[in-house]
């Protein structure tokens, strides 16, 4: 486990991670998604409705809770990684301004063609 911004790690695993975490948010947005999920709510109320044994509830709430929580840590993912691209942008865009403000050379200009074609390497 790392603690280093999800944005700033390399290494194959973390790029897998990532496109795992782009694909799944695009997944999870989606009005399919959405009726799973009200579908899943139904389906736990009418499980509460048909009065099963107590493991079967425990357990339906166990799916849940679990489903609840890894959607929570890919979303987090994709949001660290969109924030972190964001302001690598806001640097660049400032810089290149400062730059062509004191007529100095083009570095920011550079770094702000790079951050801007940025969201291609998610």
């Amino acid at each position: 486990m790392t603690t280093d911004h999800p944005a700033e790690r390399s290494g194959a695993g973390s790029d897998r991670f990532a496109a795992f975490a782009d694909r799944a948010s695009n997944v999870t947005s989606s009005p399919p998604f959405y009726v799973l999920c009200v579908l899943l709510v139904l389906g736990t109320i009418a499980l509460h409705l048909v009065h099963p044994p107590l493991s079967w509830l425990i357990f339906a709430g166990d799916v849940m809770t679990s489903v609840n929580l890894m959607l929570l840590a890919l979303l987090k993912n994709t949001e660290r990684r969109d924030t972190h691209a964001v302001q690598r942008k806001l640097d660049a865009i400032a810089a290149a301004l400062l730059e062509q403000r004191e007529g100095t050379s083009s570095e920011a200009a550079d770094e702000l063609r790079r951050a801007i074609r940025m969201e291609g390497k998610g």
